[in-house]
């Protein structure tokens, strides 16, 4: 088993809110282990480019209320070639990095399987990522956060569609999956979610509105992940109105707000459990797997099972939602 003495961490892909807070449990764990680190700026992008930096005790304090990503992310072309990886390989062995820690989503973990398999450079992954979708962890750090935003501000909405008796779409993010739409509707008190693993039709919706309305209910919030289906916020509300002029309609559109600002308790603590858990791994020799937990236990997933498989709807929580939808 190779001896880990010094070890790299980056953030790649899109931003999310707790990225700092794991740096800083990687950080702090491996200094207290007698291990060094060094930060990666830039993602792949910077491992390619030598953006490398050592990181001490000092360079992570105060970072844990902060979102966004101190190392910065980035997309990286280079990085998906074989000649931009070997460069990267280059710069490991100049900086003398054992091994990688990647924190990001299910495309950071893809560029960090490759990697290992072609340079034997030990790579644990740690989920950091708005949209919970990858397999292996019940939440992946920033989900929580996005989902309180996006909830702050409809609560705000709602307060017009009932003084004007509207129907409000709001799309929240989230990628091809529902994830934040649904607890988001659930903590919001909408009439409906349309995502895409379930997809409502337009009907059906119609049909909902049309009961709800018998009911004397006469404003209403449906949320709508941008990976629905049946089109986005927009056009679900274009194709309401024709099937039912009287609709009074607007659309908000949430959007990257959901990636900013101050991360949650909820978020920075499994930020802690994960980056810890991280560096405990690499040191008892584990390499080529993800992080997570998995009912309140720290557990690891190989990383060609979690980005080969998808984290599922929670249906207990679609279930619960059909109930409180009316």
């Amino acid at each position: 088993m190779k001896l880990i003495k010094h070890i790299g961490v980056l953030t790649s892909g899109g931003d999310a809110p707790g990225m700092n807070a794991a740096i800083r449990a990687v950080v702090r764990t491996a200094i207290a282990k007698g291990v060094k680190t060094s930060g990666i700026y830039h993602g792949y992008n910077g491992l390619v480019k030598d953006e490398v930096k050592p990181l001490t005790m000092r360079d992570v304090s105060y970072i844990i209320s902060r979102g966004g990503t101190m190392l910065k992310s980035s997309r990286s072309d280079e990085f998906r070639t074989k000649e931009g990886r070997a460069r990267a390989h280059e710069v490991i062995i100049k900086h003398g990095l054992d091994a990688l820690i990647v924190i990001g989503g299910d495309g950071s973990m893809t560029g960090a399987k490759i990697f290992q398999e072609e340079f034997d450079v030990p790579v644990i992954g740690i989920p950091g990522t708005i949209d919970n979708d990858i397999f292996g962890t019940d939440f992946t750090i920033g989900f929580d956060t996005a989902v309180n935003v996006a909830m702050e501000c409809i609560d705000k909405i709602r307060d017009t569609a009932s003084s004007h008796d509207r129907l409000f779409l709001v799309e929240v993010m989230g990628r091809d999956t529902g994830h934040i739409a649904l607890r988001t509707a659930l903590a919001s008190g909408a009439v409906a979610v349309l995502v895409p693993e379930g997809p409502m039709s337009i009907n059906e919706l119609h049909e909902h509105l049309a009961y709800l309305k018998s009911k004397n209910k006469s404003s209403n919030i449906i949320i709508v992940a941008e990976g629905n289906p049946t089109g986005n916020a927009f056009e679900v509300a274009q194709k309401l109105e024709a099937l039912q002029p009287s609709y009074e309609t607007r659309v908000s559109v949430i959007g990257h707000i959901q990636r900013g600002g101050s991360p949650s308790a909820a978020d920075r603590v499994l930020a802690a459990e994960l980056g810890t858990f991280a560096v405990e791994s690499l040191l008892e020799g584990a390499r080529g797997v993800m992080v997570g937990v998995i009912d309140r236990k720290m557990v690891r997933t190989p990383i060609e099972e979690a980005i080969n498989q998808r984290n599922g709807l929670n249906e207990e929580l679609l279930r619960i939602s059909d109930y409180l939808s009316v």
